[in-house]
């Protein structure tokens, strides 16, 4: 199983050279406050003093520590990796431990003292130097006999205080930069607190617990065990009596600043250590210290592994699948020019046809496009509003009646005229010609709106050639719709050109004046029924001036009325009106008299008033006629009007409904269909525009660079998870 760590500094070698962070790797990750003892507890990791000391913040930048365990006779062939200070193979450099960097690619460091001034001056190039943090790590590896593999992340320590050029949030960003870290579920947590402080008071523990609520995955490490108060021991600590944690508390002590100062080596540290535990803490020295911490690691991050190995291996394998799938779609580096654009034409026009046929191959479940649509338009939105159209609406009845009366001249009519007839029904046919325009205009939109469905991957990643063809697509469809609207407007005219009587489904106007006259009949039948004979009174005032004028008219009296002039029943009705006069009332005399009698009422119009009485009796003629009640055979005239027209209507509305989708599908829809193909390839197959046309846009570019760099990072990653035995993993 201890080569189990090496396989993950491979991989974490293999994701690291791409700059990704899509797997998440096993590894220990250091936490703590600022000076609470980070960096010591590493240095005695790896034995050697190596990193950046000082008061106040001096980790400013996450350092990724991959530690290394070689064999002696191993150190020449992994020490020949690269060229050495000198410019000599490192084979030929005979050397125990060295160092290597990433950013300096293959550069080897054996004096420590130039590693831990490398870190500095890196740290320094990317946060500045005073005290500024940035979240790019530096990526170190330590070979070395002495040291376990391990691989760690020391993070900058906890502050509240913000201090030269760090801005005031820097609680904030440091705290989101460690709980990126600390988040991944395959890291562990090592919670470094100082024993001179309250372990209830500590951050480190606090940010553990909020990410890892059981404790599966967290280490707590009690530093500066020689500088507690006089009188008092961390016995309660370390035996988890106070805060318990489930991976355990591993107590060391740190080497002091004069230590450091007087450049203490670490094995001496070491040794002062392991005494000071046997004689402060006998019964806990065996489980406590940097050797134990180191070992304890070491067994903590190889069974980590083990268990997070599988869901590793899954997650790499899907991850090289679907970036195959991404750089299928950014395609191969075009070749022939001429034939790449050739096949792009051809794949776009096929597709925009598919589309309107319902052929495509990715077919939208989420709404209606192409084809269907269209056909919702014609059936839906299209028929739906000329069934909704009144046959009669903004027809008035006082409308039908003066074209009747302006259809006969001067002449009362006998007959309903028949001009009147067509005059009316070309008035409610103009009504459908909108809607037929409107559903040109919506499938126009719709045959534009199909390009965007047909913008494949392969024309998307030349964004010129795409809006070349979107332009021509978009000019063949405007130069089709005056053909399609003028189709339209003459199917309508057609219509009004001539009204056809003597069409099969229209009913003529005597069926429609018998089914008025039997229905008047019927009405008049019920009101007779309930009609009283009015009692007959003579009119006994009626002088024989009056007598003589209807006798000299034409007009006999009945005999048995000559006699008595009271009986007026043969005299019409506006001349003896329906009542007595009422008494006292002058009964004429004179002929004069009796025929000013028998004039009827003067009716005056209700928009002119009678300037003066003169002998001109007659009242202005109204301009806009008013509505009154219609006689018998008004009544019947207009009856008959409106049931022609509506049955003339339904006919006419029958046919626009069916001629209108015919007419939009020849000129519009089937004609591009058609000519789509032959249009492309003759606006954008010119030899002088291919190489602009096919210029591919840097993103794109960028992309399948990128796209490839890491599936070749997940294949060798999979290659190495690949060389693992079942029997490494026990």
């Amino acid at each position: 199983m201890e080569a189990l760590i090496p396989v993950i500094n491979k991989l974490q070698d293999v994701f690291n050279t791409v700059g990704a962070d899509v797997i998440q790797l096993p590894q220990i990750v250091v936490v703590g406050n600022q000076s609470s003892g980070k960096s010591s507890v590493l240095e005695c990791l790896v034995g050697r003093d190596f990193l950046p000391r000082g008061s106040g913040i001096v980790t400013r930048r996450p350092l990724v520590l991959q530690m290394i365990h070689i064999d002696p006779e191993d150190r020449k062939t992994a020490a020949g990796e690269g060229e050495g200070q000198n410019g000599l193979m490192n084979d030929e450099v005979k050397v125990e431990e060295w160092g290597k960097f990433l950013h300096t690619k293959n550069k080897i460091y054996t004096d420590f003292d130039e590693i831990r001034e490398e870190i500095q001056a890196e740290t320094d190039r990317m946060a500045g130097g005073n005290k500024g943090i940035v979240e790019d790590a530096i990526n170190l590896k330590i070979y070395s006999p002495k040291v376990l593999n391990l691989t760690l992340v020391d993070l900058p320590g906890l502050t509240k205080v913000a201090v030269g050029d760090q801005p005031e949030d820097i609680e904030i960003q440091i705290r989101d930069m460690i709980v990126h870290y600390i988040s991944n579920p395959n890291s562990i947590i090592l919670a470094v607190t100082a024993a001179n402080t309250d372990m209830a008071t500590s951050d480190a523990l606090k940010l553990a617990k909020e990410v890892d609520p059981e404790g599966r995955r967290t280490l707590a490490v009690v530093t500066k065990l020689d500088l507690m108060d006089a009188g008092t021991d961390a016995v309660d600590v370390l035996c988890g009596r106070v805060i318990p944690v489930k991976l355990g508390i591993i107590g060391v002590v740190n080497r002091s600043q004069m230590d450091i100062n007087n450049k203490k080596e670490i094995e001496e540290s070491i040794k002062d250590e392991s005494a000071f535990l046997q004689r402060k803490y006998p019964a806990l020295a065996n489980r406590n210290g940097s050797a134990y911490l180191a070992k304890t690691l070491n067994r903590l991050l190889m069974h980590h592994i083990r268990d997070c190995l599988p869901e590793l291996k899954a997650r790499v394998n899907v991850l090289s699948s679907q970036f195959q799938q991404l750089l299928a779609t950014f395609g191969e580096p075009v070749g022939d020019k001429s034939q790449t654009l050739l096949q792009i034409i051809t794949k776009f026009a096929a597709q925009y046809c598919a589309t309107i046929e319902g052929t495509a191959k990715n077919i939208e479940t989420s709404e209606l496009c192409g084809g269907a649509r269209i056909c919702y338009i014609f059936h839906e939105t299209f028929g739906r509003t000329l069934d909704s159209i009144d046959p009669l609406g903004g027809l008035r009845t006082i409308d039908i009646l003066t074209a009747i009366r302006n259809a006969t001249g001067p002449r009362p009519a006998l007959f309903v005229p028949e001009i009147s007839f067509e005059l009316l029904v070309k008035r409610q046919i103009r009504r459908l010609e909108e809607p037929g325009l409107r559903c040109v205009e919506l499938v126009h939109e719709e045959m534009q709106r199909i390009i965007q469905h047909c913008g494949t991957q392969e024309l998307l990643r030349f964004p010129k050639l795409h809006d070349r063809v979107v332009e021509v697509v978009t000019s063949l469809l405007r130069r089709r719709l005056p053909a399609t609207n003028n189709m339209v407007e003459n199917i309508v005219g057609i219509e009004l050109a001539y009204i056809n009587t003597k069409h099969p489904d229209f009913a003529d106007a005597t069926l429609v004046n018998m089914i008025v006259e039997s229905s008047e009949r019927e009405r008049r039948r019920g009101k007779n029924d309930a009609m009283v004979e009015p009692t007959e009174k003579g009119d006994k005032q009626l002088t024989k001036a009056v007598a003589q004028m209807a006798t000299a008219d034409g007009i006999v009296a009945p005999k048995n009325s000559r006699e008595s002039l009271g009986s007026s029943s043969w005299v019409p009705t506006w001349v003896r009106g329906t009542n007595p006069p009422p008494p006292g009332a002058k009964v004429p005399t004179t002929a004069a008299e009796a025929i000013a009698a028998a004039t009827p009422p003067m009716q005056q119009s209700p928009r002119t008033e009678r300037k003066s009485v003169g002998l001109n009796l007659l009242p202005d003629v109204p301009d806009v006629p008013q509505m009154r009640k219609l006689s018998t055979r008004e009544q019947r005239d207009v009856d008959v009007i409106k049931r022609l027209i509506q049955s003339y209507f339904l006919i006419v509305r029958k046919n626009i409904q069916d001629s209108v989708p015919k007419s939009i599908m020849h000129f519009l829809v089937n004609f591009v269909r058609d000519n789509l193909q032959s249009e492309l390839v003759g606006a954008l197959y010119k030899q002088d525009a291919i190489e602009n046309l096919l210029s591919e846009s840097e993103h794109i570019s960028q992309r399948r660079t990128e796209a490839q760099e890491m599936l070749e990072a997940l294949q060798k990653a999979s290659q190495i998870i690949g060389e693992i035995r079942e029997t490494h993993l026990w």
